[in-house]
């Protein structure tokens, strides 16, 4: 999916960015695909059903293999527990083991409060391009000095 925002700017220089978004559906059959979709990624956003036990020790393969490999900054990742309406998912009951207890948190249930999840992704979103802009610049410092 590739989108444009124009309220998500570079350290609020310019214009909008454009994204693209990526899924590898969750899903190792997929895993010959896996390089194409990690070949320059900024950042990862890893979705999982919250209220399913073995989805925890699925995530760390997902951080191991798409933040830790490809040596992200663990600020470029993104933790989204989706919780089905009705399930009565605790919000603030997830043990996560280390480093994923480290990572952005977002619970999502998009019945009962799809806006939550929409200003995360924004900030989220935004604290990427601001790292990349910041990285670009002193990129360009180091050529003038």
């Amino acid at each position: 999916l590739e989108f444009e925002n124009p309220h998500v700017t570079s350290n609020n220089k310019g214009t909008g960015c454009e994204f693209e978004l990526w899924d590898c559906g969750g899903d190792s059959k997929f895993e010959s695909c896996w390089p194409a979709l990690m070949k320059d990624a900024h950042g990862v956003v890893i979705v999982f059903n919250a209220d399913i036990p073995s989805h925890l020790k699925e995530i760390e393969m997902w951080y191991s293999c798409f933040v830790q490999q490809q040596f992200l900054q663990d600020s470029h990742c993104m933790l989204v527990a989706h919780h089905k309406p009705g399930s009565g998912g605790e919000r603030g009951s997830l043990a996560l083991s280390p480093p994923l207890n480290k990572l952005k948190l977002v619970h999502s249930n998009l019945e009962e409060d799809p806006e939550e999840v929409r200003v995360e992704f924004i900030k989220y979103l935004k604290s990427i391009i601001n790292s990349m802009s910041e990285s670009r610049d002193r990129e360009e410092m180091l050529i003038i000095t």
